[in-house]
């Protein structure tokens, strides 16, 4: 299975198997192997969270869109986060800052565990957010550093790739030790996942030594790299993009939760955890986008990821289970092969000041998480699910409009 996996992500990293020297193979895999667990280990928290909303309602004693910001706050903190790394890319070791953050992600987690203060249990999340997207976005900034335009694509597409299995099995995790063991002990596994992702990024990474942005010659400052990328109408249709993929990401997988617990389904916790296996298709798929979009263009890529992720959302109207599950996995692998796509293309795209490109983007992406967390919240409240449904096919159509510009080349 493992090796399995391996070469999946292997796919995605190159043009073709037969094309990396045989010497270079088992380096390849294995980069692409870390990079997806770093991702994994960087994100469980983030996702993990949202399984658990059911019972961090019944805890906490508040409404659904109430726990629903709460629990997706850190999306805040890594809007803040992605804007304060490209601030001070140029002096920040990106080696050194990846496991830091991941380490110090570690101690909000665990006082999740502790918290009984709603108030608390926000900020706190908020400051998981902030960690969490500073591992991300450095993670991000150093590969399109470090790498060939070939290799970053494939390797952003292993990170991504992470980012999908840190939904499934986070959310799995999550659901099953609340549910067997403690809501408390569900933070404090994640705390420890955290500490083990801060020492394998040591072991790959290193301590130190990592690049540090471009030479003083080439580097802009950062408001001149903001202007000039949100200038480019690629990047600039690519940030907004971001910004729907994770508004109806969180819309989708956070208040379908409520969804499944009520009738006509009414699902207990434990089996709602493993309603999660929805995102394992994802997990195959997503691998494989950094070679697709080479292919095919990140743009054709791009709207067939957005129309699969519309024709899964019109699926959770229905009330049978089965064609609920299909629409979510659907969902999972249109909205995370999206991602794939807009950020290799970012990537590809920027030929300067990545890490304010980035930065940029993340942001973007991060806010529209927190956005889709409140205002489908609300819609959720007032109006019901199928009011949620249609604002997301909504969004996701303007979306379809904004990918026109991923275009390839000048």
């Amino acid at each position: 299975m493992a090796s399995d996996f391996g070469a999946s992500i292997l796919m995605g990293a190159t043009p073709a198997l037969d094309q990396v020297p045989r010497e270079k193979r088992q380096e390849v895999v294995t980069r692409a192997l870390v990079i997806a667990l770093i991702a994994f280990l960087t994100l469980i928290d983030l996702f993990g969270s949202q399984a658990l909303l059911p019972t961090l309602v019944a805890h906490y004693g508040v409404s659904p869109a109430i726990m629903g910001f709460a629990v997706n706050a850190s999306t805040f903190g890594m809007a803040i986060a992605g804007l304060i790394v490209a601030l001070f890319a140029s002096v920040i070791d990106r080696k050194l800052a990846i496991w830091m953050s991941l380490a110090l992600l570690s101690i909000p987690t665990f006082l999740l565990g502790l918290t009984q203060d709603l108030t608390t249990f926000t900020v706190l999340r908020v400051v998981q957010g902030f960690f969490m997207s500073a591992a991300f976005t450095l993670t991000l900034t150093y590969l399109s550093e470090v790498c060939t335009v070939t290799a970053a694509s494939g390797a952003m597409a292993a990170y991504i790739t992470g980012n999908v299995a840190s939904n499934l099995f986070g959310r799995l995790l999550a659901a099953g030790i609340a549910d067997n063991i403690g809501l408390s002990e569900s933070f404090f596994t994640f705390s420890a996942l955290n500490l083990f992702g801060a020492g394998l990024a040591i072991l790959y990474l290193g301590l130190r030594d990592g690049p540090r942005g471009e030479s003083q010659t080439v580097r802009l400052s950062v408001w001149q790299a903001w202007v000039d990328h949100i200038s480019n109408p690629k990047l600039r249709a690519s940030f907004g993009i971001g910004f729907i993929i994770l508004f109806a990401f969180v819309g989708t997988f956070t208040y379908v939760n409520f969804v499944l617990a009520e009738g006509p389904f009414s699902l207990p916790q434990a089996t709602i955890g493993l309603i999660y296996f929805v995102f394992l298709p994802a997990m195959l798929t997503t691998p494989i986008a950094g070679s697709i979009s080479r292919k095919y263009g990140a743009r054709a890529v791009f709207w067939s990821s957005i129309f699969l992720s519309m024709a899964g959302l019109i699926m959770l109207l229905t009330p049978h289970l089965a064609i609920v599950l299909l629409g979510l996995a659907l969902i999972g692998i249109g909205l995370f092969f999206g991602q794939a796509a807009a950020t290799g293309y970012v990537g590809r795209t920027a030929t300067h000041s990545h890490a304010a490109a980035n930065g940029l983007y993340l942001t973007s992406y991060y806010v529209g998480g927190l956005v889709g967390a409140f205002v489908l919240g609300q819609v959720y409240v007032l109006s019901g699910w199928a009011a949620v449904v249609l604002v997301l096919v909504a969004v996701l159509a303007v979306a379809l409009v904004l990918g026109r510009d991923l275009k390839e080349g000048t």
